[in-house]
Order: C-alpha cells, then sequence, then structure tokens
C-alpha cells in the first residue's frame, strides 16, 4: 500500500498481526499512545481490533479520519458503538464462522458441568477411586427443561443441538421470535425460574449488563445451572460467587468472566463449576475463518468504503 492507512489495537491473532505488517504496513498503538497519536493519528482510516480490546470515544476522537473499526470476533462491546455511531464510522465483526464452535462449547459445558466429568477426571488421577469409592451421582443432562438468554445465531444453534438431547427450549429476546419452534418468556427471571439449566449467548454491552442478576440467579434456584458462553459483563459475577459459595445454585460452566483473565479465587476449589479461559471460538478452523473474513472486512472497506459484515449501531440489547 502506498501509504500507512491501518492501525493495529491490541493484539490478535499471530498470523491476522503478521498479515498486517506484511500486506498494510499496519501501524501497532502503543501502550503510550499520546506521541504516536499526534503524529500519525491523521493517517489511520481503519483500526483492526478485537472483542478483548475494542476502540473507545477516545481514542476516536484521536484519529480524525477513521471510518471503519474492523472486529476479529463476534463480540464487540469493548467497541464504543454510539461514539462510533456519532463520528459516521462502521464497526464490522465475523458472525457466523464461529456459531458453531460456541454452539458446540456450550453444550460442553453443559454436559461436563452436570455430570461433573473434569472433577471426576480429578478424582482418578488424585487416586481417590481406588481410596475412595465411586464417584458420587451427577445429574443428568438429557430431556432437562433449558432456557436460553439470546436466541440469536448462536443461541438458535445452541437450542438444536440440546433438542436433540431430547431437552425442552424456552428462550428470552428483546421480542419473541414468530418462526421460533421454542417457547418465548417474557423475562430473564421467570425464564430462570422454569428451567434446569440457564444458558447465557446474549450480546454483551451497557444493554445486557448483569441481564443475569442476582434476582436471576434466585430464580434459577438450588437445583439449577447456569452456562455462560456470551460476555463475562451479562452476568452479575459477584451474585452468581456468592449463590454458589452458599449453596443457592446447583453450578455452573463458565467460559466467559468479568475481567479476564482474572477468575474469582472462590470459583477454582468447586467440582461444580467448569472454568474455560475463553476458548468457545478456539479451534484452528474457526479462528482461520475469522481472520479470512476480518481481512474480507478490511479490504472492502479500503477498496470501497463498504464493509462485508457491517453491525448495526448503536447496539442496546441482546438478540
Amino acid at each position: 500500500m502506498s501509504n500507512r492507512s491501518v492501525l493495529q489495537v491490541g493484539p490478535l491473532k499471530p498470523s491476522l498481526a503478521q498479515t498486517l505488517q506484511d500486506d498494510y504496513a499496519a501501524y501497532v498503538l502503543p501502550d503510550e499512545p499520546t506521541e504516536f497519536l499526534a503524529e500519525h493519528g491523521a493517517e489511520i482510516r481503519a483500526a483492526v481490533t478485537s472483542g478483548r480490546t475494542g476502540v473507545n470515544a477516545e481514542l476516536m476522537a484521536a484519529l480524525p479520519n477513521l471510518g471503519a473499526v474492523v472486529n476479529f470476533g463476534v463480540g464487540y462491546d469493548t467497541t464504543d458503538v454510539d461514539a462510533a455511531a456519532a463520528r459516521g464510522i462502521g464497526v464490522s465483526n465475523t458472525p457466523d464462522v464461529l456459531t458453531d464452535c460456541v454452539a458446540d462449547t456450550a453444550v460442553g459445558l453443559m454436559l461436563d458441568t452436570l455430570r461433573q466429568f473434569s472433577a471426576s477426571d480429578r478424582y482418578v488421577r488424585a487416586g481417590r477411586w481406588t481410596a475412595e469409592g465411586n464417584y458420587p451421582l451427577t445429574r443428568q443432562v438429557s430431556n432437562t427443561r433449558v432456557g436460553i438468554i439470546g436466541l440469536g445465531r448462536i443461541g438458535s444453534a445452541i437450542a438444536k443441538r440440546l433438542s436433540a438431547f431430547g431437552c425442552t427450549i424456552s428462550y428470552h429476546n428483546r421480542h419473541a421470535k414468530d418462526d421460533s419452534p421454542y417457547t418465548y418468556v417474557g423475562s430473564p427471571v421467570e425464564l430462570a425460574a422454569g428451567v434446569d439449566v440457564l444458558v447465557v449467548a446474549a450480546a454483551g454491552g451497557a444493554g445486557t449488563q448483569k441481564l443475569v442478576s442476582s434476582e436471576v440467579i434466585d430464580a434459577l434456584g438450588t437445583r439449577g445451572y447456569l452456562i455462560n458462553i456470551a460476555r463475562g459483563s451479562v452476568v452479575d459475577e459477584e451474585a452468581l460467587v456468592a449463590a454458589l459459595v452458599d449453596g443457592r445454585l446447583a453450578g455452573a460452566g463458565l467460559d466467559v468472566f468479568a475481567d479476564e483473565p482474572n477468575v474469582p479465587e472462590a470459583l477454582l476449589s468447586m467440582d461444580n463449576v467448569v472454568v474455560l479461559p475463553h476458548v468457545a471460538s478456539g479451534t484452528v478452523e474457526t479462528r482461520a475463518a475469522m481472520e479470512e473474513l476480518t481481512l474480507r472486512n478490511l479490504n472492502s472497506f479500503l477498496e470501497s468504503g463498504q464493509l462485508v459484515t457491517p453491525v448495526q449501531v448503536p447496539v442496546t440489547a441482546s438478540g
């Protein structure tokens, strides 16, 4: 490229970062950016980032010619979409390509949490099977009542998989889906009160902050399980930990947390809690597809000013 108009914001998949360097001569935003932005801010037309970093309003203001935030990942709640909309800045993400792997992870977490496979594995490795006898009985997964918060692409894929397990599916969204075969419930509290397992698949952002509140967790109850593959911000993490510590919730399977990579210490010793390091989309195939779509968005914007998979901003709720 004849000019350096691309900025990498935050760490990215190594091969993607290398392509940005090799093919676009991209700048990398330094940790102390003031001097860099003063010198180069006006050159930047596109910022490439991820859901773990994002582009805030302050950075947008320092990039007066920014036209697009190209996001590696489906979640973009770390980018200030309201500020982007106000400035006419497009935002893209990578939908669809990670739906299957994230849905697979949700089902895997549900199986592991209810059946305690990871805990059983630790039991055997610690020599406890021979010393203490059989592992305690666990909960059945098939034919359970499952509630899904956020019946978008990923939520629908989770529902399809769990239907094959004979599960009864209900859901909460901003609005009922006319073509959905599943039962719509008008509030998260009402949904939680009627299910055995609550799966969180809602988008992150201000509109869903702590949508799974202490009231929702209490409604799920002592025999209920929470599975979260969405964003840590969607769940009141303090309330969740307190409920698990007090025995007011049967268990939880969590791929995301409020302050990643920090996980509440209390969860680490609980056999009824499965914790994953935000790996729901972490397969070779999915990450390659995400990278390819990220670059298609970047190329399309630089060539035509249009994004391939733009998101609708501002976004204020799940779905």
